[in-house]
C-alpha cells in the first residue's frame, strides 16, 4: 500500500511542478503585454521627437527650404551668442533667488498650517488654491494686478497713502525680477507646503515629546529633529523647483516679454525667440540640447549630494 500511494503521488508532484514551470515562463510575456502600450507612448511622444531634436543641432534647418547638414556649427555658435550667455545667467540667478525664498515661505506656512488652531483647514485651502491656477493664467492676472493704470497693486498702495503714483512693476530690471518672483511664490509656495507639511506630520511625536523633556528649546528641535526628518521632502523639493526655474517660461512670456531691454530673458524664452522669431532652428534645437543635458547633469549632482549627506 505504501508503495501503491508513492506511486499515485509521483505523477501529481512532477504534474504540479510543470504548471509551476509554465507559469514562470508566461509571467514575463504577461509583464511584457502591461508594458507595451506604456512603452509605445513614450517612444511615439518623447524618443521619436527627442531623435529628432538632435539630428535638427546638427543642421541649418531654415523654416522655409531644405534642411542641410551643418556638423557642430550650430554648437559652436552657442559660444558666442550674447543673448544665450545671458540668458543662462539670468536663469541661474532667477533660481538662485527663486529656490531661496520659495522654501523659506513654504517653511513659514508650515509653521502655521500644522498649528492646532481654530480654521487651521481654511488656512491650508487658501494657502494651496493657487497653485490650481495655470501659471499663464496667472501671468496674465498678475501683468493686468501690474498694470500703472488700471492695476490693483498700484491703487492698494496709493489709497493707503505708501506712494503717491504709480510704482511701475516691470518698468526696471529689478523690479521685473521681483514681479515674477512675486508671481511664483504666489502661485507654487501652496504645493510646497504641502509636501513640507506632509514630512513634518510623518515625523514621530514621539521625538519632540523626549525633547521637551530633556530641555530642548524650539531651535535645537528644529535642528536636531525636524530638519533631519525633512531631508528627503527637502531634496525632492530642490529638484523639483531647481529644474522648475531652468525652465521658466510662461511667466516671462506673458508678464515681460523678456524685458525691458531683454533683461529677464530666460533660457527657455530665448530658445523659443530663436526658433519662432528668428527661425533658426538648428540653432534653437542645439540650445535645447544643451538645456537637456545640463538638467540631467544637474539633477544626477543633487540626488548623489543629497543622497551623500543624508549617509
Amino acid at each position: 500500500m505504501t508503495t501503491t500511494r508513492a506511486g499515485a503521488e509521483a505523477p501529481a508532484t512532477g504534474a504540479t511542478t510543470r504548471r509551476s514551470r509554465g507559469s514562470a515562463a508566461r509571467r514575463p510575456l504577461t509583464g511584457l503585454l502591461f508594458v507595451t502600450p506604456t512603452a509605445v507612448i513614450v517612444a511615439g511622444l518623447f524618443l521619436v521627437p527627442l531623435a529628432i531634436l538632435v539630428a535638427m543641432s546638427f543642421m541649418d534647418w531654415p523654416l522655409l527650404g531644405s534642411p542641410t547638414f551643418d556638423g557642430f556649427d550650430n554648437y559652436r555658435h552657442l559660444a558666442h551668442d550674447n543673448q544665450f550667455l545671458g540668458a543662462i545667467t539670468f536663469t541661474l540667478v532667477y533660481t538662485a533667488i527663486t529656490t531661496v525664498v520659495l522654501f523659506a515661505v513654504a517653511f513659514v506656512l508650515v509653521a502655521v498650517a500644522n498649528a492646532p488652531r481654530r480654521g487651521v483647514r481654511f488656512y491650508r485651502t487658501a494657502f494651496f488654491l493657487p497653485y490650481v491656477v495655470g501659471t499663464a493664467a496667472a501671468s496674465t492676472m498678475w501683468w493686468v494686478d501690474s498694470s500703472d493704470r488700471l492695476g490693483v497693486f498700484n491703487q492698494a498702495l496709493q489709497a493707503a497713502s505708501i506712494t503717491d503714483q504709480p510704482v511701475g512693476f516691470l518698468d526696471t530690471p529689478g523690479k521685473a525680477l521681483f514681479s515674477v518672483i512675486t508671481l511664483v511664490t504666489w502661485k507654487f509656495v501652496g504645493f510646497q507646503m504641502v509636501v513640507l507639511l506632509v514630512g513634518v506630520q510623518s515625523i514621530p511625536g514621539e521625538l519632540y515629546e523626549a525633547a521637551r523633556v530633556d530641555g530642548a528649546s524650539m531651535l535645537q528641535r528644529l535642528r536636531y529633529i525636524t530638519l533631519p526628518g525633512l531631508k528627503p521632502t527637502i531634496a525632492l523639493l530642490t529638484v523639483l523647483s531647481v529644474t522648475g526655474s531652468l525652465l521658466a517660461f510662461d511667466q516671462f512670456y506673458v508678464l515681460t516679454h523678456g524685458g525691458p531691454d531683454n533683461s529677464t530673458v530666460t533660457v527657455v524664452l530665448a530658445l523659443y525667440n530663436k526658433a519662432f522669431q528668428s527661425f533658426r532652428l538648428g540653432d534653437a534645437a542645439a540650445e535645447a540640447v544643451v538645456l537637456l543635458i545640463a538638467l540631467v547633469v544637474l539633477t544626477v549632482l543633487q540626488l548623489r549630494l543629497l543622497r551623500h549627506r543624508e549617509d
